[in-house]
């Protein structure tokens, strides 16, 4: 089947190593991993169709900051810190809502209009020469819109443009429909796991396992899995299915039942589609609806696994049916891969864990490390460093990074 990308291809003769085992467990690495990938970095928190009339918001926390995402009464959605400029209280609390005229702070009534501009105070009186209402709006963020999904982050970065950096999956975003996807009458899910983020993630950037720990995804697609390295932290993985009936009850049927979309290029029509983004999202499509998930740190041995669903602007009985089937088949494979992250993030406390040797089916997992060490070089030491030196040691490594010719 002829693809459009060109994937990147496997080295020969590449490091099989991975990640130093005291690079999942430290505190202080964490720390500047909140500062130097997760701050920095652009996060997906939502579709435009969320939020789809005035007043809409949604909440999206990470790493001690936190965010408001509202559509404006002009139509424009806007994103600013979830930070009242009196004491810093929440203006809204939750995941998901709606107001009818204005945010309003719980603390002390504080009130903003959608745009983040500072409506009004209570008790004005008691503020000496009064407050210059300019100077008191909510605090906004970078956001940007993508095949109709959300983007933010808290601090300028390294990435470019949202619309620039995800730039090779426009075309494939449009035949996928993305813009018009609605939301399932769900909220958003999470589950929090026993581990660093890491280890979810690298149980996630390889297909080297699916034969085995994923026996619905086997049945589906496994023999015709494939990955595809794109730079920039882009990856993508296609699962061509349909070729035989499937086994299992769920697989078989969905085979039976997923709609054929002529609308779709010959590629994707019988395809899961995994969209990777660096560092800890990915957006999903199959044919008969869609969904982005990530892994969001909670603390170095802490981490919640959240995501959205959709489904398509206009479904059939069929295409509904096919979309239950497909979410059973990835409930089992969720569980699975987080016993696997469980799993694998064990081993990096014990005394006997010599560190990976990864396959050629791995790669994407070594990729995805190197990314982490060119941003935070100190993770290129074998051995932990002393506590009290990471962070000075990752800056005089990245400034001798910087001045190699």
């Amino acid at each position: 089947m002829t693809l459009p990308f060109t994937s990147d291809p496997v080295p020969e003769n590449w490091d099989r190593r991975g990640l130093p085992a005291w690079c999942y467990h430290s505190a202080e690495l964490f720390a500047l991993e909140r500062e130097e990938v997760f701050l920095r970095h652009w996060q997906v928190v939502g579709h435009i169709s969320d939020l789809p009339a005035a007043g809409d918001w949604l909440g999206f926390d990470l790493l001690d900051e936190r965010a408001v995402i509202i559509r404006g009464q002009d139509g424009v959605i806007r994103a600013f810190m979830n930070l009242c400029r009196h004491r810093g209280a929440r203006v809204v609390e939750g995941s998901q809502g709606q107001c009818r005229s204005a945010l309003i702070c719980p603390f002390h009534g504080w009130v903003y209009n959608f745009d983040g501009t500072l409506r009004g105070v209570a008790r004005p009186e008691t503020f000496g020469e009064g407050i210059d209402k300019a100077a008191f709006a909510l605090k906004p963020l970078e956001l940007e819109i993508f095949g109709g999904f959300l983007f933010l982050r808290f601090r300028p970065g390294p990435q470019p443009s949202v619309a620039e950096w995800l730039a090779p999956y426009a075309a494939e975003f449009a035949a996928w429909q993305s813009e018009r996807l609605q939301p399932l009458n769900v909220v958003s899910w999470s589950n929090d796991l026993p581990v660093n983020w890491k280890s979810v993630r690298d149980v996630d950037n390889e297909g080297y396992h699916v034969a085995l720990a994923h026996p619905g995804l086997q049945d589906l697609y496994g023999r015709d899995y494939r990955d595809i390295y794109l730079p920039d932290g882009l990856h993508i993985s296609y699962g061509f299915y349909g070729d035989r009936p499937g086994r299992g009850w769920s697989v078989r049927n969905y085979v039976k039942h997923s709609p054929l979309r002529a609308d779709l290029p010959p590629h994707l029509r019988r395809n899961w589609a995994y969209y990777g983004l660096f560092p800890n999202t990915v957006i999903a499509f199959t044919p008969e609806s869609a969904q982005f998930y990530q892994d969001l740190p909670l603390s170095p041995g802490q981490t919640r696994l959240t995501g959205r669903q959709y489904r398509l602007a206009q479904e059939d009985r069929q295409t509904r049916v096919a979309r239950y089937l497909a979410q059973r088949i990835d409930r089992e494979t969720s569980a699975e891969d987080q016993q696997l992250s469980i799993w694998s993030n064990e081993s990096m406390r014990s005394g006997h864990f010599e560190g990976f040797h990864l396959s050629d089916l791995e790669y994407g997992l070594r990729r995805h490390h190197d990314q982490l060490r060119a941003l935070l070089p100190v993770m290129q030491r074998n051995e932990a460093p002393d506590a009290a030196e990471i962070r000075a040691l990752n800056k005089e490594l990245a400034c001798q990074t910087l001045a190699r010719p």
